[in-house]
């Protein structure tokens, strides 16, 4: 929540400090909302005017989910919008909410990058042991390599942060905010 002296962030004010545009996040999340949205609507229609179900419609929900869960994320991460604990965060000097803020920023590439080796992991062992989806009998993989994809996309922005924290003077470091389109 902003301080009474903080104004929010422009949303008519250009991205700032980024050289892969947030578009890529907000079309993605556009594109997998419409994508749920359209199969949950047909499953509904279809459940109604049959008594049936699509048996599909489910697996490929979760699937879409999941990368909107990861998409959004990255978004988050990339606007400086991910979650913190602010009484902790914009405390203290300057120095330390900078500080403070690169090392969140880091940790975040840390997690994301150590998924993103783990997923692989996970991925080869689906490819080496075909396994198939239980509901569409597709393999496996189709879905788990998205994992570690967006993963080191999420690690990707947290390090873009964490470049951006370094270069913003210690007074302004809670501001590292990205404004929005």
């Amino acid at each position: 929540m902003s301080s009474p002296t903080q104004l929010p962030p422009d949303p008519a004010a250009p991205e700032e400090g980024l050289r892969v545009p947030l578009q890529i996040e907000d079309w993605l999340t556009v594109i997998v909302m419409a994508l749920l949205a359209l199969i949950t609507f047909v499953n509904v229609v279809v459940r109604y005017l049959s008594n049936q179900s699509f048996a599909w419609t489910e697996e490929i929900s979760v699937f879409l989910m999941i990368v909107l869960a990861l998409v959004a994320g990255s978004a988050a991460v990339a606007r400086n919008r991910h979650i913190r604990i602010e009484a902790f965060a914009e405390g203290g000097t300057a120095a330390r909410r900078r500080a403070l803020a690169r090392f969140g920023a880091l940790m975040v590439a840390l997690l994301f990058a150590l998924l993103a080796v783990l997923s692989t992991r996970l991925v080869w062992d689906h490819i080496k042991w075909d396994e198939t989806s239980p509901g569409i009998g597709v393999p496996q993989w189709w879905y788990s390599i998205w994992l570690p994809v967006l993963s080191v996309a999420i690690a990707g922005r947290a390090l873009g942060l964490f470049v951006r924290a370094g270069r913003t003077p210690p007074s302004a470091v809670h501001e590292v905010q990205v404004r929005q389109p």
